[in-house]
């Protein structure tokens, strides 16, 4: 600090700055300009992981006894954060299909704070419909926050489909190398928190321990940030502002700056990679469809599958690169597989560089009862690929020696 006075406009929230860096540093400041540009959004917050970010965004959002909508083609952790965690806030998360519109739309109530989606859906590769869930937000005048980790802004811009917020797990495609974690919030801006202070009382009534400061009135849309930015009336950082003076500061789950540079420096590579992966992954997905040990296969880019049509419409640059399919022979004969393969890496992450194999009945998904598993989209002999960028004749060689063990 300069000085005295200097520390305590920085701590009222008066002047933009480094106070401490659970708080804030220039390292994870760079990090976040960049997210910010590349999803279009108008602030981000980088944090611990990817679950620190969703557990920040809703806390942000969230009183005991509210809930929120949510897909349930869910990574596992998610799944778990949701239905077993957040009920110790009181916080309910009411899970149905991503593709039973009518259902989301009949679970929102009064004391529903948001809908939440993956854009390309965990483990399965399912393609989610952000125009129809952004459609139903809009009309209920609550934000639809989507998980963009599978995708990465290269593929898939939810706000460019009507999201609110955008959270990313940072470990994965934007890092890259499974050498970081990391997690992000991104706010594009334009939600009125202020007009709505019932329904959003930490972002639209006085903040007690900033003695009166309404985050909507100060950081929002229509607020004296925004012209200071020269965005009055169209975008305001109020949700990524609330979400670092208060969550960040009380919870404390933030990034390490040394990973904030691995995952900056990851993202230099972003589109080259994400063409490789995607590239791969068609081409693996065609050789699985084709196989006759295998049962089905979940890929978005194959013309077969039931959300072609929306991966052409959401991501036409390519479905991803991570994806399951179902082995004959049941549970067994899957982790049987699993257990054959030489190159591919059994770990549990996706977006590397490296091509990762995954039994998420026994995995990821494990603390799930076998309904909830399949509600999730994972069978029992569902294997999980992130396909990386290795040569391609040996990703495929390598499952051919699988198949044959």
């Amino acid at each position: 600090f300069k000085d005295t006075d200097d520390a305590a406009s920085k701590f009222a929230l008066q002047a933009f700055g480094p106070i401490y860096s659970r708080i804030g540093n220039p390292t994870c400041d760079a990090l976040e300009g960049k997210i910010a540009q590349l999803e279009g959004g108008m602030a981000a917050l980088a944090v611990a992981s990817g679950h620190a970010a969703q557990a920040l965004a809703f806390s942000n959002l969230m009183m005991p006894g509210d809930n929120f909508v949510s897909t349930n083609k869910l990574y596992g952790g998610s799944f778990t954060q949701f239905t077993q965690t957040f009920p110790k806030f009181g916080w309910e998360a009411r899970l149905h299909d991503q593709d039973d519109f009518k259902a989301i739309e009949n679970a929102i109530d009064s004391k529903t704070k948001a809908i939440y989606c993956e854009s390309i859906a965990n483990p399965g590769g399912i393609i989610t419909d952000l125009e129809r869930l952004s459609e139903i937000a809009q009309a209920a005048g609550i934000p639809l926050i989507v998980d963009n980790t599978t995708a990465s802004p290269y593929l898939i811009r939810p706000f460019e489909w009507g999201a609110d917020i955008v959270i990313h797990s940072a470990t994965k495609f934007l890092g890259g190398h499974g050498n970081a974690l990391g997690g992000l919030i991104v706010e594009k801006g334009t939600f009125d928190w202020a007009s709505q202070p019932e329904k959003f009382p930490h972002l639209a009534t006085p903040c007690q321990s900033y003695h009166g400061l309404n985050f909507g009135e100060v950081f929002g849309k229509d607020g004296p940030v925004a012209e200071m930015f020269g965005t009055k009336g169209q975008t305001g950082m109020a949700f990524s502002v609330g979400a670092r003076a208060m969550g960040l500061r009380d919870i404390g789950a933030c990034l390490s700056p040394f990973n904030a540079f691995l995952i900056n420096t990851g993202i230099e590579t972003l589109p080259l990679r994400m063409e490789r992966h995607c590239s791969n992954a068609l081409e693996v997905a065609k050789y699985l469809e084709s196989h006759p040990n295998v049962e089905s296969v979940t890929y978005a880019g194959l013309p077969s599958n039931q959300y072609y049509h929306l991966s052409q419409k959401y991501c036409p640059k390519g479905a991803g690169s991570l994806f399951s399919f179902k082995i004959a022979g049941g549970f067994d004969a899957a982790k049987k597989f699993v257990d054959s393969v030489e190159m591919l890496s059994l770990v549990a992450n996706l977006g590397d560089t490296r091509s990762l194999i995954a039994h998420p009945a026994s995995m990821m998904h494990s603390q799930l009862s076998g309904e909830e598993q399949l509600s999730a989209g994972v069978e029992p002999n569902s294997i999980r690929l992130s396909v990386g960028l290795e040569n391609l004749d040996d990703i495929i060689g390598d499952l051919d020696k699988a198949f044959k063990a």
